[in-house]
């Protein structure tokens, strides 16, 4: 780590509200409720929280730039540095070591929720993908480097970045989204094993990190439920729904999504798994295009399937955006509804944070009652073990129904 991030300590005074809020266990601290600090700090720099007595709340690392402006390590007074990074870390893996063994492809740390605020860090087989989410970890990645080898032995550590993180990581110290930070550059995507199964991952370019490993219990439900079925696959990026589909005994699936290169990443993934007989035996299309004007197309054809899998970009990233994004779910799941077979199951799911549990079970069972389809759900779902929700970080969710 820097010089700066081993000496400095900052000492931040913060309204009466948030003090509370830090005693409840926030992990943050927002700017808006800082009163005063010690001088002027840069990111990276140590923080301890005091109320306006001067008593201690919390200790964690400074932001310069973002709405957060202390990331929260310790709700207790202990020393922050690469010691306890590395305590941290492996805690996480070692939670996550059932999960290691049937999948090289999950996440080793979420964050908040591993005491590592702003901090992802993901395995695809022996290539360790860290995230930022906030420049405070800038000056520390040296220390998360070296607490990397520790645990996980990586071949390559690939570096990737928020947008609001990137310019100013660049600034600080040079570092771009996807840059190789240990080992040889990936040379093109990385392929990693699911339950058995094979898929790659663009960790350089792709979204998150590469590939969408939230969703892999869901995906292992699907498999579950489609046998024989006719399957819909509505923004289906690199098709994980669809090989676990397909690989459930599906007699067709039809994944759809806006970017071409994504479908071309399904179909790759398809050919990955051609030796499982039910995958080859699969019949797989894609769909490139806007998926509420595909699936109204769909609907006006008369074509059916037997299971449709809704699974947007979030909709709803600020609090602006709620009232925008219940609409935009509950004219998506009208739309799935008007391509599913009486009988059928639909699988709807959101990742905005904004909107929770109960608000989004309300949107899809209103779209039902206007589409005139009954919904017996079979599962509501939420976050899979490698990304354990915090309050903070809760955002996952998916409702398998049955419609009649």
């Amino acid at each position: 780590m820097t010089d700066a991030a081993r000496r400095r300590r900052l000492a931040v005074h913060v309204q009466p509200r948030a003090a509370r809020a830090l005693r409840e266990g926030s992990p943050w601290v927002f700017r808006d409720a800082v009163t005063r600090t010690s001088f002027a700090a840069a990111s990276g720099d140590v923080a301890i929280a005091f109320d306006e007595k001067d008593r201690f709340v919390a200790a964690g690392l400074w932001d310069q730039d973002g709405e957060i402006a202390v990331r929260v390590l310790s709700h207790t007074p202990l020393t922050l540095d690469a010691a306890l990074l590395r305590t941290r870390l492996h805690a996480a893996h070692a939670a996550r070591a059932e999960l290691a063994a049937q999948s090289s492809g999950y996440r080793v740390v979420f964050g908040e929720a591993d005491a590592l605020p702003g901090l992802v860090v993901d395995r695809y087989a022996d290539t360790a993908v860290l995230k930022l989410y906030s420049t405070c970890w800038v000056p520390w990645l040296p220390a998360l480097l070296d607490a990397l080898h520790a645990e996980l032995a990586p071949r390559c550590v690939v570096l990737r970045l928020t947008r609001n993180v990137a310019a100013r990581a660049h600034a600080l110290a040079g570092h771009v989204d996807g840059e190789t930070l240990f080992g040889a550059p990936p040379a093109g995507e990385l392929v990693f094993v699911e339950n058995g199964l094979r898929f790659a991952a663009d960790v350089v370019r792709g979204q998150k990190t590469g590939f969408f490993l939230d969703q892999r219990e869901n995906r292992a439900r699907v498999a579950g439920l489609a046998a024989g079925r006719r399957v819909l696959n509505v923004c289906a990026y690199s098709g994980g729904f669809s090989v676990y589909a397909a690989h459930g005994g599906a007699k067709r699936v039809v994944s759809l999504d806006l970017s071409a290169p994504a479908l071309a990443a399904a179909a790759a993934n398809f050919a990955l798994n051609a030796a499982d007989p039910q995958v080859a035996a699969c019949e797989h299309g894609t769909l490139c295009g806007d998926a509420f004007a595909l699936l109204a197309e769909i609907a006006r054809s008369g074509e059916r399937f037997d299971l449709v899998v809704l699974d947007p970009p979030a909709f709803a990233k600020r609090r602006d955006e709620v009232e925008g994004a219940l609409a935009a779910y509950a004219r998506l799941v009208r739309l799935g509804l008007g391509v599913l077979a009486h009988g059928g199951v639909l699988v709807a799911c959101s990742c905005s944070t904004r909107i929770d549990e109960r608000q989004f079970a309300a949107v899809v069972a209103s779209a039902a009652r206007a589409e005139q389809r009954t919904l017996r759900v079979l599962a509501s779902t939420g976050h899979p073990a490698d990304h354990p929700a915090t309050r903070e970080l809760r955002y996952l969710k998916a409702i398998f129904a049955v419609a009649d």
